[in-house]
């Protein structure tokens, strides 16, 4: 039986039996410099991470400024039909950031009266809301057909066969100085209503549009 008398020994310096050591001590110095240097090597870990984690993700809360392309004079646009116009969306690439969209005067009578300055002539993208491949405009059917799994919409983009969740997407249109220009890209639903942009696969009606939220990279829309 141990003296009752006998100093009980901290089980903080159990194991401090060797020179240096000393009854009491909490940190010992090697402790002390090991972990230095751990944090020491965190902080230099995090100077070079930390760098490259902005880079990479600051893109994506960066919203983008809107851009506007001249396509022709308002004569060249009718009512009838579309008329093909490229234009860029995407800069400083090449070819890759061209796309095509048809264009064709506002017709009251097929979409109705004008939503505002921005909706004189309508612009719409040949990227089919499947799954992104390029539709054609038929002219002898009045239908825009997608050739990869059988999308087909009517004359104003409107889903009447096939996969696609969703009507064709639009651009934005306006005249300035004599000239018709196409401006950002946005999405609607069954009912033309206009959405920020949304990917292909992605429907806006019902609960769509809470369902696939807009990206914070999406450019300032005209209001």
């Amino acid at each position: 039986m141990p003296d009752r008398h006998e100093k009980t020994k901290s089980p903080y310096t159990a194991d401090r039996d060797y020179p240096g050591a000393f009854e009491g001590e909490t940190v010992t110095r090697r402790r002390l410099v090991t972990g230095g240097g751990q944090a020491l090597g965190v902080i230099a870990a995090a100077s070079f991470a930390l760098p490259a984690l902005g880079f990479a993700l600051g893109p994506v809360f960066e919203r983008g400024k809107a851009t506007w392309e001249a396509v022709g004079s308002p004569d060249d646009f009718i009512a009838e039909s579309y008329i093909p116009k490229v234009i860029t969306t995407t800069r400083r690439v090449g070819e890759v950031g061209k796309t095509t969209v048809y264009m064709r005067k506002h017709e009251p009578s097929v979409d109705g009266e004008l939503k505002d300055s921005y909706d004189e002539y309508v612009a719409i993208s040949t990227r089919c809301m499947h799954l992104g491949c390029p539709v054609r405009y038929i002219e002898a059917s009045q239908r825009f057909v997608c050739p990869c799994h059988g999308g087909v919409y009517d004359f104003t983009g409107r889903v009447v066969g096939g996969p696609p969740v969703r009507p064709l997407d639009r651009f934005y249109t306006r005249v300035r100085a004599g000239l018709v220009e196409v401006g950002p890209r946005y999405s609607v639903n069954s009912e033309l209503k206009r959405y920020s942009p949304r990917d292909p696969g992605e429907p806006l009606d019902g609960i769509g549009p809470y369902l696939y939220p807009p990206r914070f990279s999406t450019p300032e829309l005209p209001s």
